[in-house]
């Protein structure tokens, strides 16, 4: 096995193939204090990309109620049990990713669903931790939470999928770090469903191919932001690429949440495969479950989101989720506004920072009327 640098564990760990880091790499940032789990983003994709046969029980963009919602069921916690949990030393991760500790035989700690375990879309939804009995007042944080998971494939660095294919079939584009299958050379052998931490990868039974969410690469190519992120109507998803952390530009808008601001983290990147799309964390959960969940820096980054209304630069950048259908790879902020540009600096959106504020009088002097909410 090859010795590659994960910045996100800290430290060099094995992976199965050199380090070949693409020429630029699809990343997003999910905000998951906006999501309202009304599944506009799973509908966009479904009716999109996976409303063929074989492909019905196919969610490549999903909403998860956590602590309960699971789709598959238990896809994380089956493989954390496998791993032992997740123990951090000042930012590094000292245990072993799911590539270093495969049994003999396979390239990647795996498990693979059975057939039942795709039967609960929306298993667990708005169920929350802990329980309210008589009434209770409401204090943040709180014992009583839950909150939505938007997933789709991470398009990893150093994908489990692609290291665990027998047959080469699964691969990742030079030109965007966007990871496919290549279906005329799948012979349906399911390793890569098995190695997938994410469950992300699906076998259709009646092509005998795995398939997966391909970050829609044609409106990629096209310079448009994949279909769930244009339909989100919580406008929690903003899509870009994201450099090294040694390399990052604060004029990137994915560069600046993550490694500027350090308010958006990897999604269970003890795994290994240094996963390519952040989240921005509830600021209502406790702290050891998003630590689990999110590594070591969770606590900060929600100190830092908490306090975007006295940071003029990340509030501006907040504003620009969800406000065009085009990739904004470069973003600038004068005065109150804040605008979304191309490589080149050609302006794509201008939008303001704090919107008009107008206040109607109660009662219209001009035509001698007091002004009602009704038509």
């Amino acid at each position: 096995m090859a010795r590659v640098n994960n910045w996100q564990l800290g430290r060099e760990m094995a992976y199965w193939y050199p380090e070949n880091r693409p020429q630029k790499q699809f990343a997003a940032v999910f905000d998951i204090n906006k999501c309202i789990a009304c599944q506009t983003c799973t509908l966009a994709c479904k009716t999109t990309w996976t409303s063929g046969k074989g492909q019905e029980y196919m969610l490549w963009n999903n909403v998860e109620s956590k602590p309960y919602g699971f789709y598959p069921l238990a896809w994380d916690l089956k493989l954390l049990q496998m791993l032992g949990g997740a123990n951090w030393v000042k930012g590094v991760y000292p245990g072993q990713t799911i590539f270093e500790s495969a049994p003999a035989g396979k390239r990647a700690l795996g498990w693979r669903p059975e057939e039942r375990d795709y039967a609960y879309p929306n298993v667990g939804e708005d169920d929350c931790a802990g329980q309210i009995e008589n009434g209770a007042g409401l204090q943040v944080p709180h014992l009583t939470w839950f909150f939505y998971l938007a997933r789709i494939c991470n398009h990893c660095t150093y994908p489990s999928c692609l290291a665990s294919c027998p047959r080469g079939s699964i691969y990742k584009r030079q030109e965007d770090g966007i990871v496919l299958v290549d279906q005329g050379r799948c012979h349906g052998y399911q390793e890569c469903v098995q190695a997938c931490p994410y469950k992300k990868v699906f076998f259709n039974p009646l092509t005998g191919t795995s398939e997966k969410c391909i970050a829609c690469f044609p409106k990629i190519e096209k310079g448009l932001q994949p279909q769930c992120f244009v339909n989100c109507i919580g406008k929690i998803r903003m899509a870009g690429w994201i450099s090294a952390p040694d390399k990052a530009n604060p004029d990137n808008p994915i560069d600046y949440l993550v490694h500027i601001r350090k308010v958006a983290r990897p999604l269970f990147p003890q795994f290994g495969l240094e996963p390519n799309v952040y989240y921005i964390p509830p600021i209502h959960a406790p702290d050891s479950f998003l630590h689990q969940m999110f590594g070591p820096g969770t606590k900060e980054a929600i100190e830092v989101y908490r306090n975007t209304p006295n940071d003029p630069d990340l509030a501006a950048l907040m504003c620009l989720f969800g406000c065009s259908e085009k990739v904004m790879p470069r973003w600038k902020r004068t005065g109150d506004v804040v605008m979304g540009m191309e490589e080149d600096g050609t302006e794509i959106v201008r939008v303001p920072v704090r919107e008009p504020v107008h206040i109607r009088q109660a009662f219209d002097q001009k035509h001698q009327i007091a002004r009602i909410n009704c038509p």
